[in-house]
């Protein structure tokens, strides 16, 4: 029952009430990276595969400069990552447009996170169940490593969790998540502004 309708139900319920809840803070943000930003925009969106494949949307809070060197090449992470960029990263508070996605039932609040759809042919079978549910805003793998973790790792985590999703294991990322905003753990892995990409061996 709870996969069948009822986890797509209590989202959308949790999403809204939420929205309605939290604008101020929105909006303030939105201000904060308007000036942060230099011009370059406070929202982006990317493609990424949701449920069974199928290719969205997704909106994220924008938290680096388009600034490029001499030769029109963008600058790398780490130098165009604001200073108010990684408050709002290390906080995950980028992550909060794609409440918007679970609204439209891209996205769910708890499920493995959306990847880059270039990444879809690396995957092995086995790896590519993570696409048999919609993708979440935060999952298993974020509380058990986030970025600190192998991809390997992380996909066996994804898998692991379309196999024993429950609505008890959702409230235990969702308090898990909380605890680590606040410890801040698992951002970034150490040394790089944003994780390494996929290769189809890590």
């Amino acid at each position: 029952m709870y996969k069948g309708g009822l986890k797509r139900s209590i989202d959308f319920i949790i999403v809204l009430c939420t929205l309605v809840v939290i604008w101020p803070i929105l909006l303030l943000i939105i201000i904060f990276l308007h000036f942060a930003n230099k011009g370059a925009g406070v929202f982006f969106t990317q493609d990424r595969p949701g449920k069974n494949a199928k290719i969205f949307k997704a909106i994220k809070f924008k938290t680096m400069t388009d600034e490029r060197d001499a030769g029109g090449k963008l600058l790398p992470d780490d130098v165009r990552l604001t200073k108010i960029g990684r408050i709002v990263r290390s906080l995950s508070i980028d992550e909060l447009p794609q409440l918007i996605n679970v609204l439209k039932g891209d996205m769910a609040l708890i499920g493995p996170r959306p990847l880059l759809p270039k990444y879809l042919s690396l995957y092995s079978s086995e790896q590519f169940r993570r696409h048999e549910v919609r993708p979440g805003i935060t999952g298993w793998a974020q509380v058990n490593g986030r970025n600190n973790i192998s991809w390997k790792k992380k996909f066996e985590l994804d898998v692991w969790y379309v196999d024993h999703m429950s609505f008890l294991l959702d409230m235990k990322i969702f308090f898990l998540t909380i605890k680590k905003v606040f410890v801040r753990e698992g951002i970034n892995m150490e040394g790089m502004a944003t994780t390494e990409p996929f290769n189809g061996n890590n």
